[in-house]
């Protein structure tokens, strides 16, 4: 059996998805005692071949669970990319020694990894910066009844149950549903507190030297942006521009490692590099 996984191929995402999945289901499932064997292996004996056999038993574990996320409007690739990364770190870490099977403890690295690019990549959610609101963001889909909008009871007993404010759970929620609703209540004192009238009122004073002030801060922002950019090489310039800059139709990991000839990993890892040297551009 051995023999057979390390003569297979390591399968790549890059490429149509459901020949990925297909590759993935032929790798056999170890059974406890060969993945005993293969974790003292690489335990003991730092052996990448036993770790290589261990990820290669669990793909079609990350699978499984990035379909989970499928709703979030992320691609698939994507999300098996980043659970994979999640896999092999769980497998660096694993120790037999516990007496727990690996896919137990994978499980947790997994949806860790994949929930964080979800929330690094979902452009609606950018308020998910919290562990509480991550919370909600993750767990608000299974807790509601049905599909009709929470009332004023059931926001208040999620509130209290993810530790968030009501206002978190109604904003998230309308975020959800990627519908119009109304500006104003309906008449119910009840729903009166939620409708978006009480929390979107502009209690500015549109005085002319504020408005001047408003436009000079949008300025430097902007001029601090092109700076940020122009300080990067042109391919994560290039990388930063598909992924964050762009309104709509923003560029997969894996639509760039096809371009620029390169893993999906090395992008994002192109990526992230960039990101922070902006950070530190634009704060400065």
């Amino acid at each position: 059996m051995n023999a057979t996984m390390m003569n297979l191929p390591m399968p790549s995402a890059l490429g149509s998805l459901e020949s990925y999945v297909q590759a993935v289901n032929r790798f056999p499932i170890l059974t406890a005692e060969e993945e005993l064997s293969l974790a003292n292996r690489l335990k003991h004996d730092n052996d990448l071949a036993a770790a290589k056999q261990l990820v290669l038993s669990h793909l079609r574990v990350v699978v499984s669970v990035a379909r989970g996320y499928a709703g979030y409007g992320l691609p698939q690739a994507d999300l098996i990319q980043e659970g994979n990364i999640g896999l092999m770190k769980a497998v660096k870490r694993y120790d037999p020694d516990r007496g727990v099977r690996l896919v137990s403890f994978a499980l947790h690295w997994i949806r860790a990894e994949i929930q964080e690019f979800v929330v690094r990549n979902w452009r609606m959610v950018k308020i998910a910066t919290t562990k509480s609101q991550r919370k909600l963001f993750f767990n608000l889909r299974s807790l509601k009844q049905g599909l009709e909008p929470l009332n004023p009871e059931q926001v208040s007993e999620i509130a209290q149950q993810l530790n968030v404010s009501e206002h978190d759970v109604v904003d998230m929620e309308a975020r959800f549903a990627g519908h119009e609703i109304a500006l104003e209540g309906n008449g119910n004192d009840d729903e009166e507190a939620y409708s978006p009238i009480q929390y979107l009122a502009d209690t500015v004073d549109h005085e002319p030297s504020q408005i001047l002030e408003s436009n000079q801060n949008q300025q430097r922002q902007t001029t601090g942006l092109e700076n940020a950019l122009a300080s990067l090489d042109e391919r994560s310039r290039r990388i930063v521009e598909a992924r964050w800059l762009r309104e709509d139709d923003a560029s997969t990991l894996h639509e760039l490692a096809a371009e620029f000839n390169v893993s999906a990993e090395r992008i994002r890892q192109i990526e992230q590099k960039a990101l922070s040297k902006m950070h530190t551009s634009l704060s400065s």
